[in-house]
Formats: C-alpha cells, sequence, structure tokens
C-alpha cells in the first residue's frame, strides 16, 4: 500500500487569517472567538493571526482571496452567517458565499474553510455559535489547520 498523508492539530509557526462578515454580527462573533481560540490553541502566536471585517457573507470570498494572495498566511478562515428568510435570497447569498470561497481557494492553492453558517433559524445559528452544537468556528479552524499540515506533508513527499 502507498503512501498515507495525514493533517496535525499542531499549526505552531503558522500564520492565520480569519475573514467574518459583520452582518448577523452577534452571532458571527462568538464563531470569531471560538476560530481564534482554535488557532491559538494550535500554536500559533496571537502575532500570526490577524482578522478581517466585511460587510457579510457575498463580500467573503473577495476578502479572503486578497488575504490568500498577499502570501502571508498558510490558511484563511471564512466565518459569517446566512438565515433563512421569506425571500429566495438565502439561496443567492448562501451558495455566493460557498462557491466564491472555494473558487478562491482553488484559484490560490491556499486553503480557505468555510465556516459560513447556513441556518434556518435564528435558534439554530446560536446552537451553532457555542450552544448545544458546539462552535462551528472552533470546527472551520481546525479544518484549516488540518488542511495547512495535510498539504505540507504532501509536499515534503515530494522532495
Amino acid at each position: 500500500m502507498g503512501k498515507h498523508f495525514h493533517g496535525t492539530r499542531n499549526a505552531e509557526g503558522r500564520r492565520f487569517a480569519i475573514v467574518a462578515g459583520s452582518f448577523n454580527e452577534f452571532i458571527v462573533k462568538p464563531l470569531v472567538e471560538g476560530a481564534t481560540r482554535s488557532i491559538l490553541g494550535a500554536g500559533v502566536s496571537e502575532d500570526d493571526l490577524d482578522v478581517a471585517w466585511c460587510p457579510g457573507a457575498v463580500e467573503l470570498p473577495l476578502v479572503a482571496q486578497k488575504l490568500a494572495d498577499t502570501g502571508r498566511y498558510d490558511a484563511v478562515v471564512a466565518i459569517g452567517c446566512v438565515i433563512r428568510g421569506g425571500t429566495a435570497h438565502f439561496e443567492y447569498v448562501s451558495g455566493m458565499a460557498a462557491n466564491g470561497i472555494a473558487r478562491a481557494s482553488l484559484d490560490t492553492g491556499v486553503p480557505i474553510s468555510f465556516g459560513v453558517l447556513t441556518v434556518e433559524s435564528i435558534e439554530q445559528a446560536i446552537e451553532r455559535a457555542g450552544t448545544k452544537l458546539g462552535n462551528k468556528g472552533c470546527e472551520a479552524a481546525e479544518a484549516a489547520i488540518e488542511m495547512v499540515t495535510l498539504l505540507a506533508s504532501i509536499e515534503a513527499a515530494q522532495d
């Protein structure tokens, strides 16, 4: 059997950025706090973690791509919250955010994790921002950390 590649939860010496959409900030702020805790807990120094705030979920992909393009960051964590309303707006916003973030990651080669809640109600958002269902900001940060170390493992095997 060939090689197996795995990421780890140790990000010491790495640099991260969080981009957060300020729309629904009462939900997004605890998600950012959770992501920050996870990144710092993985050995990243406070000086190696930057946070950029943008207006909302639609703007996340552009800001994430700009951050990734700087070459300063090993990964970017995109965080936002889109709550379904009575119109099709939810589908447009959540779709634009998801597709844009995926495209930005593929275009730059920098892991950009998707920490955007797309929920049916405020109650569901609250549950995912640190209550019953954990903190999805933490999970997005952990995915970014694991991707950075996984990609480094793959690159090291090519040498």
